[in-house]
């Protein structure tokens, strides 16, 4: 193993053990969504809930369960996005989902630099049962913005979406 991928190893378990945004609280935003996402492949699961005030991703918590990848995935995207802009959360999700799909090859360097520690996954993107754990939590921030969004602009609450398969 490169010295490289011990190091993107490294970043995976340490966010599948001191996971960023864990833990359901009330958000307290103008806009809130919740989703929940369910990886019927292999059982992990992702609720999340996200807060948007104005242009911004104001608060990001998540509680879940199933393996390292999948824990640390959301751990990741909780610490990138929480305070960015909403374009900047798309831009990123996108980002993600363009790394699963390269097959472990790597990105440019600006879509790379925008994924952060989130690039530790370009490993993933070799075994396709893996990348449905790796957007699970991706998948549910994307559900649970549209819905903050809509509920923002119409100052309406939150409806709890359940998903499917990432």
């Amino acid at each position: 193993m490169s010295t490289l991928e011990q190091m993107y190893q490294q970043v995976i378990m340490d966010h599948a053990r001191e996971a960023h945004g864990r833990g359901l609280i009330t958000i307290d935003a103008a806009g809130t969504g919740e989703s929940h996402q369910l990886n019927t492949t292999c059982g992990d699961e992702v609720t999340l809930r996200v807060g948007v005030d104005g242009d911004t991703v104001s608060a990001i918590a998540w509680e879940g369960h199933g393996c390292s990848i999948s824990q640390a995935s959301v751990s990741v995207l909780a610490e990138l996005l929480q305070g960015e802009s909403l374009a900047t959360a798309d831009e990123t999700i996108e980002a993600f989902r363009a790394l699963m799909q390269s097959k472990g090859e790597h990105l440019d360097e600006e879509r790379e630099d925008l994924l952060g520690d989130a690039t530790a996954f370009v490993g993933v993107g070799k075994y396709p049962a893996r990348i449905k754990c790796a957007l699970l939590g991706w998948m549910a921030l994307r559900d649970a913005l549209a819905q903050a969004r809509a509920a923002s602009s119409a100052g309406a609450a939150p409806e709890v979406s359940e998903g499917g398969q990432a």
